[in-house]
C-alpha cells in the first residue's frame, strides 16, 4: 500500500469533502498518510485526524511561513502534542528564503527553526524539513543539532542529497517530479539509493501532470511512485513497498 508521507489533510481546501476523501483512500491503494503541522492550531487538527483514522499519523511543528507571531508557549504546546504516540515527528519546520527575503524575517525564521530542532533533539524525534532556497543553511542546521529526518519536497542537488544520506536523512519527492522543469529532482532520484527515498503529495498543493492547478490529494501519490519506477528501472510495486518501509522505519511505525 502507498504511504503518503506528507499531506495537509487538515487544510481548509478539504473542508467540503474531507471524510468522503479519506474513505476513498484504501480503494486507491493508499494505506498510510502522515499529516504534518504548519502551526500549533494546524498540528492540533492533524492530531484529531490521526486519532480518528487508524492508518494516519501526524507531526507537530510550525512552518517558516507561520512563525511571525510564534512564542515560547508554542514550543511548549508542540512538546505537549509530541507526547501523543501518533505524533511521529517535529514538522514541518525549516527555512523559506523564496517568499521571505528581508534580513529580519530570515533572522526570525532561523531562531524558531533552531528552537524546534532543539525540541526534536531533546525528544528523540525525527524532523520534517521545509527547505526553499536555503539549502546550505538547512543542511548545516540539522548537522549541528544532530537530528535525523526527511527533507520534504526535495529541491536541491543530487550532490546535496547524497550528503544528507551520509548524516542519516531521507529525501521525499512530490508531483513536481512529473513537471517539465524537474531536472534537479530527477537527477537526485537517480543518484539516491531507493532505501532513502520517500514519496508524498504535499496535498492540497503540487498536483502531478496532468492535474496541475487542481487540488491535490493522497490518491495522486501513485504518480510519484511511477516516475521513480521509471528512473530506477524497477516495478512500481517495488517502489511502493520500499518507500512505505522507508517511511515506517523513519517514523517508527508499523505498516
Amino acid at each position: 500500500m502507498l504511504f503518503d508521507s506528507h499531506a495537509h489533510l487538515d487544510d481548509r481546501a478539504f473542508d467540503a469533502d474531507r471524510e468522503e476523501l479519506i474513505r476513498s483512500l484504501p480503494e486507491a491503494g493508499v494505506g498510510h498518510v502522515l499529516i504534518p503541522g504548519s502551526s500549533v492550531e494546524s498540528s492540533r487538527k492533524a492530531q484529531a485526524l490521526a486519532a480518528a483514522n487508524p492508518n494516519f499519523c501526524f507531526a507537530a511543528g510550525v512552518h517558516p511561513g507561520s512563525i511571525s507571531t510564534m512564542t515560547r508557549d508554542d514550543i511548549d504546546a508542540l512538546a505537549s502534542l509530541a507526547e501523543d504516540p501518533k505524533c511521529v515527528a517535529i514538522g514541518e519546520i525549516g527555512l523559506d528564503y523564496y517568499y521571505y527575503k528581508l534580513p529580519e524575517e530570515r533572522d526570525t525564521q532561523r531562531y524558531w527553526f533552531y528552537q524546534q530542532l532543539h525540541l526534536a533533539y531533546e525528544l528523540g524525534l525525527p524532523v520534517i524539513i521545509h527547505d526553499r532556497e536555503a539549502h546550505k543553511e538547512c543542511f548545516d542546521a540539522v548537522s549541528r543539532f544532530g537530528v535525523r529526518g526527511v527533507f520534504h519536497c526535495y529541491s536541491s542537488s543530487a550532490e546535496m542529497a547524497m550528503e544528507l544520506v551520509k548524516i542519516g536523512f531521507y529525501c521525499s519527492f512530490t508531483g513536481v517530479v512529473t513537471y517539465q522543469g524537474a531536472r534537479r529532482a530527477l537527477l537526485a532520484i537517480e543518484r539516491l539509493p531507493l532505501e532513502r527515498i520517500l514519496i508524498e503529495t504535499d496535498s492540497p498543493y503540487l498536483a502531478p501532470v496532468p492535474l496541475q492547478k487542481q487540488r491535490n490529494d493522497p490518491r495522486n501519490v501513485l504518480a510519484v511512485a511511477q516516475v521513480i519506477s521509471r528512473i530506477k528501472g524497477i516495478p512500481v510495486d517495488d517502489v511502493i513497498r520500499i518507500t512505505a518501509e522507508n517511511a515506517a522505519r523513519l517514523f517508527r511505525i508499523e505498516l
